[in-house]
């Protein structure tokens, strides 16, 4: 924006100079700035920055940018552009507000001639970047926090299943809102435990090397993404997956890798989706507990017509609960409280 009020009749017109607020990201390494960034620093008359400690002012330095520890008002940066001077300003972390609302001010006023102003974003978050300040806030946490620095992985084991469970019922409840705040209780999971993983004495690991796993893994295991095969539809895709899985694994039976701890009716489903996709031709056991082995026999059954035998109780269980609901208002208009004794 430029704001100006016309020179004195017989006097040239003055070079307004030129205001720089220069923003990084404290998620980019210091010194790792635009070519943009860089032309500006080295054509600039005077840098500024309020913040002395400001983690790029050792790396300016360093590459012959002298920066002078300042915090001017916006009358004082107008003045010191007067006489067509480029002023950069490094900001700090908050943007320097008080700053550009005091410029803001001037060019509203007219009354002032004002030098042009220009925002250069010298780095930029790459996707992804705000994971970075949650493994930060989590390592301050473990350290700092009484109730997180004496956890472990298995007193967390109940709240992994917890947040999974709440993120499948967001999921399910289609509510966008919730998704996002559950993704984030299971994200919190798993930086947690690597943080905790950090301090093994023995075998430690940290999130960088969980991601670096799971990074391989998935290149592995899409061969027609990153290598030379092909796969046009998602069954190929599974074929794909399989295979590389199995060579990875080197299981010596179909059902090593499922754990037995899920519930029921998912272990049911697990169970016959790897005998189907393997081919093989297994009868249903049968046993003194009709019940049980009715259940795994629909199990297999909703398996093979593709229905989540998991998803379909749960949503029949939603309808009961409704349903109770609706029994509960029913009943308490009629007598009052149904806790009532």
């Amino acid at each position: 924006m430029n704001a100006t009020s016309p020179a004195p009749e017989g006097s040239p017109a003055s070079t307004p100079g030129r205001i720089v607020l220069l923003t990084t990201s404290h998620r980019v390494a210091p010194g790792l700035l635009s070519w943009p960034a860089w032309q500006a620093l080295r054509d600039a008359d005077r840098v500024l920055c309020a913040d002395g400690a400001h983690p790029q002012l050792p790396y300016l330095r360093e590459a012959g940018i002298r920066v002078d520890e300042a915090s001017p008002t916006a009358e004082e940066l107008v003045a010191a552009c007067a006489d067509g001077s480029t002023v950069v300003i490094v900001a700090t972390g908050e943007g320097e507000p008080t700053l550009t609302d005091g410029l803001a001010r001037l060019a509203g006023s007219g009354r002032v001639q004002m030098p042009d102003l220009e925002l250069l974003p010298a780095s930029y978050d790459l996707p992804g970047a705000r994971l970075l300040d949650l493994v930060q806030v989590m390592d301050r946490i473990r350290a700092e926090c009484p109730w997180s620095s004496q956890q472990t992985h298995k007193g967390l084991a109940k709240y992994g299943i917890e947040e999974a469970y709440e993120l499948v019922e967001a999921i399910e409840e289609g509510d966008r809102d919730e998704l996002r705040e559950e993704l984030g209780d299971v994200l919190l999971q798993v930086v947690f435990h690597a943080r905790i993983a950090e301090e093994d004495p023995d075998t430690p690991f940290s999130i960088d090397d969980v991601a670096a796993g799971i990074v391989t893994k998935l290149i592995h295991r899409h061969p027609h993404v990153f290598g030379d095969e092909t796969a046009s539809t998602p069954e190929e895709v599974k074929a794909h997956w399989l295979r590389t899985k199995a060579e990875e694994k080197r299981r010596t039976s179909i059902t090593e890798g499922i754990p037995m701890g899920q519930p029921g009716l998912a272990l049911a489903s697990k169970l016959a989706s790897r005998v189907r996709t393997a081919g093989l031709e297994v009868p249903l056991p049968t046993g003194d507990d009709g019940i049980g082995y009715d259940l795994l026999a629909l199990a297999v059954r909703a398996e093979a017509a593709g229905v989540d035998p998991e998803a379909a109780l749960r949503a029949a269980g939603r309808a009961y609960r409704d349903a109770i609901k609706e029994k509960e208002t029913g009943v308490g208009k009629g007598t009052g409280s149904v806790t009532e004794g």
